[in-house]
């Protein structure tokens, strides 16, 4: 049991810290806990970021990265490829904290533990049980 409540344990915190960031983009926290607050901030900051990025790419990443970021917590909240979802889920964190580690320093990267998110969503995705997982109910009716 105790691995099963792991597994959703991180299926939720990987999911909805996603979600966090996504609404803090869309302005949706309060601007006394929010990193950007607006969109214009998110896409200031992915150019800080990717300095390599052509300016009119940026815009697009931005657009991406957040597609990404809504869909992966999606499937991770109703576990739907929960390993699919947490492994691309990792790669995804992962590149954010290089991107992060190259442009403003590894400090920021370790006091916001991406790289603690990026290695739970790899874990995550190498947990095979399943628990409360669309998955398991896909399954059985097969």
């Amino acid at each position: 049991m105790y691995a099963k409540t792991v597994k959703l344990f991180l299926r939720l915190a990987i999911s909805i810290g996603l979600l966090s960031a996504v609404a803090d983009r869309f302005g949706l926290w309060d601007s006394e806990v929010s990193t950007w607050g607006n969109w214009d901030s998110f896409i200031e900051y992915t150019a800080l970021l990717n300095p390599w990025m052509p300016d009119f790419l940026i815009p697009i990443l931005g657009i991406v990265a957040t597609a990404a970021e809504i869909l992966f917590a999606i499937f991770l909240l109703i576990g739907l490829k929960t390993e699919l979802f947490a492994k691309l889920s990792g790669l995804l964190l992962l590149a954010f904290a290089l991107s992060m580690t190259f442009s403003v320093g590894i400090k920021p990267v370790f006091d916001y533990s991406v790289f603690g998110a990026s290695a739970a969503a790899f874990a995550l995705g190498f947990m095979k049980e399943k628990y409360l997982e669309m998955d398991s109910m896909l399954s059985k009716q097969n």
